[in-house]
C-alpha cells in the first residue's frame, strides 16, 4: 500500500490542483495522487499557517516534511525576508513543491530539498515548523521533534501542529525533555499548534 511518506514510483499520476485563502489570497497550488492532503488544504496546516504568519520567524526557515509546500510557500509569500527550505522524502511531493514555488514566483528564496528527515539537512534555522506524517509513525515524528533542536539557532524556535487525538499533549512533554520548555500557541478544531525553543 502507498503513503505518502514514503516514494512509489509506481503510483499513477492523477495531477489536480488545491485551492485555499489565507488572508484573503487565494492560492491553488498543483497537487497530485501519492501526496499528503492531495485534494485540499489540511486543515492542521491551515491552522498552523494562519498562527505564524503574525510571527517574526527569522529570516531562514525550515519546512520540514513540506508535502506540496503549502506551510513554507504561504510563509514566503507573505513574508518577502524570509528563506525558506522546503524538504521531503517524497520525490512526487517535492517536485511539486519546486512547480508550486515557480509559480507563485518564489524559486528564488525556496529551495526545496529531498531529505529522509535531517539527512541532507546542513546548518542552522530561525525557526522549524512541520505538519508531522502522523502515520509513520512515533520514530519517524519523534526523530523530527528531537532532531530539530540540533538544526535551530540559540533562541530558534520549532512549531509544530498535532491533533489533541493523536497526542498533542504527549508531544508537548516530549517537546518538554527535549527543550526544556513547550507552550501551546493555538487550539483550534482539535489541533494543538505547539512551539518550542532552543535555549542556552
Amino acid at each position: 500500500m502507498s503513503h505518502y511518506f514514503i516514494n512509489d514510483e509506481s503510483l499513477v499520476s492523477k495531477p489536480r490542483q488545491v485551492h485555499y485563502v489565507i488572508n484573503n489570497v487565494s492560492f491553488s497550488l498543483t497537487s497530485d495522487a501519492g501526496v499528503f492532503s492531495k485534494n485540499e488544504l489540511d486543515k492542521g496546516s491551515e491552522i498552523l499557517i494562519k498562527t505564524l504568519l503574525p510571527l517574526n520567524l527569522g529570516k531562514n526557515i525550515l519546512d520540514i516534511g513540506c508535502g506540496i509546500g503549502p506551510i513554507g510557500l504561504t510563509l514566503a509569500y507573505f513574508h518577502p525576508e524570509l528563506n525558506v527550505t522546503c524538504s521531503d522524502i517524497n520525490t512526487r511531493a517535492l517536485a511539486l513543491c519546486k512547480k508550486n514555488a515557480l509559480s507563485l514566483s518564489l524559486s528564488q528564496r525556496v529551495t526545496c530539498l529531498q531529505s529522509d528527515i535531517y539527512v541532507e539537512i546542513e546548518g542552522t534555522y530561525d525557526s522549524i515548523v512541520s505538519n508531522p506524517p502522523i502515520r509513520a509513525g512515533k520514530k519517524v515524528t519523534y526523530a523530527i521533534y528531537i532532531g530539530a533542536k540540533d538544526h535551530l539557532i540559540d533562541g530558534g524556535s520549532l512549531y509544530v501542529v498535532v491533533r489533541k487525538s493523536q497526542g498533542a499533549l504527549s508531544v508537548k512533554a516530549y517537546l518538554e525533555e527535549i527543550f526544556g520548555n513547550a507552550e501551546v500557541l493555538e487550539r483550534s478544531k482539535g489541533y494543538y499548534i505547539l512551539k518550542a525553543t532552543k535555549v542556552n
